[in-house]
């Protein structure tokens, strides 16, 4: 619900809620007025056009404060005759808060309050649903966990068992590895020594063969 109100001369479109300034009104802040020169009011489809006002209608209203308009300027001048007027103006204004719309019977407070308390109370009943939701979300949750973990638990000394077990095997395949590389080790020696040897043969061999024939003297050579 909505209505058009006048005030100051100037006409306002208002609803539950509204703050407007308006011109200066002889009132003090916190203090609930009510503004009777109303217009028009609109309801969904169903309106009322006064003429010039709506009979058995109002709009009342709280004064939030007192304030002033931005600064107008207002400059005169007058050319060829050095005149230049140079004005400030601010209005006095009054800050309104609308807070109910009555035609007839019906209340737009009333009925926005009723909106409201419907709203919560659908909103209330969300977070209870959303609440037990989780509740049970949760307690889903910790029953998977506690399955998972139970299988694990009796896994525990089977391993350890498989693991004693495969502890002795390596250790022998271990064992048995080092006897193998003794045994190759004592067998190295008694291969390796005559190729020891044989590198030495072939050394005097090639001196022998790289020795050149001695040459012969001027006296064999007088001789012959």
């Amino acid at each position: 619900m909505y209505a058009v109100i006048e005030t100051g001369g100037k006409q306002y479109r208002v609803e539950v809620g509204t703050e407007l300034e308006v011109d200066l009104m002889e009132v003090e802040p916190g203090q609930e007025i009510t503004i009777d020169r109303v217009l028009l009011v609109a309801d969904g489809d169903v309106s009322a056009i006064g003429q010039p006002i709506v009979a058995d209608a109002a709009v009342s209203a709280e004064v939030v404060r007192q304030a002033r308009g931005e600064k107008v300027i207002s400059f005169k001048y007058r050319p060829k005759a050095r005149s230049r007027v140079k004005k400030g103006h601010r209005q006095e204004l009054t800050v309104l808060r609308v807070t109910d719309v009555r035609f007839g019977k019906k209340s737009a407070a009333d009925e926005k309050r009723k909106v409201d308390a419907d709203a919560r109370t659908e909103r209330q009943r969300l977070e209870e649903a959303a609440a037990k939701q989780a509740a049970a979300d949760a307690e889903l949750a910790a029953k998977l966990a506690a399955a998972a973990k139970a299988p694990k638990a009796d896994e525990k000394p089977a391993s350890r068992a498989k693991g004693a077990a495969k502890a002795p095997a390596k250790s022998k395949a271990a064992a048995g590895d080092d006897a193998a590389k003794a045994e190759a080790k004592a067998d190295a020696p008694e291969a390796d020594a005559p190729e020891a040897d044989a590198p030495e043969a072939d050394a005097d061999a090639g001196a022998a063969e790289t020795k050149p024939a001695p040459k012969k003297t001027t006296r064999a050579k007088k001789d012959e």
